[in-house]
């Protein structure tokens, strides 16, 4: 099987890919030279075959290190096939721009650019279908009984039920809990088809008589204190043990971790936003991007403003105080969307379907979230960004905060004008623990390029939705 030669499967994984790679090489110079590409008459300094591919003894081993580099050698049960591909990708791409620079020290100008280009598309297209068949492969065996992992879990917890409820989703990963062992629960207890076969201490027994792949520890918090003498005992039997804690809902899946001379450390909560180049980067952006927002669509804003003050009583532009970075409140500016009404009544509610305040203007500016174009100024400013959980007014900050574990987190960054939570449809009268979800999704897991790509989805996502009352 598979899993008993996973040494010499990886092996043969690796080999596999340096083959490709020279191939794709090889490929790449046969359409350039030898197809419609060729050039008839070669220019002065034009390279012969053996000197392009005597650069393959650079390349192969570069891609092959950039591959492990970028995971692309971790067991494929529980990787996702996107990023995977994702992999292929920046690896690709990190390795066309080392190439690029290895020519460039060797002062190598007569290496033929469109050959490069070829190069890159041919190799992540070869890498993706050779992937995919292997991944399409050992599914089918799955699927037919072979290359299966059979694990016990120590502890019945949440962890072992969410851990449980994961495999059973996903039988492409190939996992088969064979049983639980617990002291609380008893015997014969079912979840989700696993049984619990016993108490914690029936493992020197099981371990010997079956033939297990991986232990997984999914103790309940106020079991931790036995988690030392099971963790002995497991390494002890030789099968591979894994621990799943039991408070994956104070831990983020990605801990930020720091090592104090020998002592980890684990923080509860990693912001990438703190650090200062990430911080200073995303300011950046949100200057440039507002000043050009503020410029491009000042005739626009100008429209609407004549709009709104001919439709309606009352001023142009609706101010209202929001919470933001650090809890500190400011005053978020709209176009006006409503009837004028006093302050008492406005803060009792926010708006819902068909609302009897919103004027007919403001419905359409509402629905095209045009009304928000104001906030740039408040971008400008640095009171927000482009880009982050939406501010909510002081008195719902309050009410939430008491209600949604975790929900203060969002204020570790600046709010934003679009968010991950609204270019997923959650924003208006929506569900705010799912929308907290994903701002917290967001904040744990930044990224610049994750700001572009929330940028460029809300211009599809986000600008027209069906919950912007």
């Amino acid at each position: 099987m598979i899993k008993d030669n996973q040494k010499y499967f990886n092996r043969l994984h690796l080999l596999a890919d340096a083959v490709i790679v020279a191939l794709s090489y090889m490929f790449a110079w046969y359409i350039k030279f030898c197809t419609i590409f060729a050039d008839t008459e070669p220019g002065a300094g034009a390279l012969d075959m053996g000197t392009y591919f005597s650069f393959l003894y650079f390349v192969v081993p570069e891609y092959i290190i950039l591959y492990y580099f970028f995971n692309l050698y971790a067991p494929k049960r529980a990787t996702r096939r996107k990023y995977e591909f994702a992999g292929i990708i920046k690896a690709n791409t990190v390795g066309i721009v080392f190439f690029i620079v290895f020519l460039y020290f060797i002062k190598q100008q007569y290496f033929s650019r469109f050959m490069m280009g070829a190069f890159y598309v041919i190799n992540i297209t070869f890498t993706t279908i050779y992937r995919t068949l292997i991944r399409n492969l050992l599914l089918y065996f799955r699927k037919k009984g072979y290359n299966l992992k059979y694990m016990l879990l120590i502890g019945y917890s949440r962890a072992a039920e969410e851990y449980i409820t994961r495999i059973n989703a996903n039988p492409q990963w190939g996992y088969v809990v064979r049983g639980i062992l617990d002291d609380r629960i008893p015997s014969g207890t079912l979840y989700k088809g696993v049984k619990v076969v016993g108490r914690i201490e029936n493992i020197k027994y099981i371990l010997p008589e079956n033939n297990l792949d991986e232990i997984a520890i999914t103790l309940a918090l106020k079991d931790y204190d036995h988690l030392e003498a099971i963790v002995d005992l497991c390494e002890k039997s030789g099968v591979h043990t894994k621990f799943i804690p039991d408070y994956n809902s104070l831990v983020p899946s990605h801990p930020y971790t720091e090592d104090l001379m020998g002592l980890p450390v684990i923080n509860i909560r990693y912001v990438p936003l703190t650090n200062t180049l990430n911080w200073v980067g995303k300011r950046a952006i949100d200057l440039v991007g507002s000043l050009f927002g503020i410029v491009l669509l000042s005739p626009v804003m100008l429209l609407v403003a004549l709009a709104v003050k001919c439709s309606s009583r009352g001023p142009v532009i609706f101010k209202q105080e929001r919470v933001g970075l650090h809890n500190k409140t400011f005053n978020m500016y709209k176009f006006r969307t409503m009837e004028m009404q006093k302050p008492s009544a406005e803060e009792q509610a926010w708006t819902v379907r068909d609302d009897p305040r919103v004027t007919k203007v403001g419905r359409f500016l509402r629905r095209t979230s045009i009304d928000e174009l104001p906030q740039l100024f408040n971008i400008l400013m640095g009171e927000m960004s482009l880009v982050g959980p939406r501010p909510e007014r002081p008195q719902f900050v309050e009410k939430f905060k008491e209600e949604i574990p975790r929900y203060m987190i969002k204020h570790q960054v600046r709010p934003g004008l679009t968010g991950w939570a609204q270019i997923n449809g959650y924003r208006g009268d929506t569900s705010i623990r799912r929308r907290i979800e994903y701002d917290l999704f967001y904040i744990e897991n930044w990224t610049m390029s994750m700001d572009f790509k929330i940028m460029f989805l809300t211009i599809f996502k986000g600008f027209i939705n069906k919950n912007a009352y």
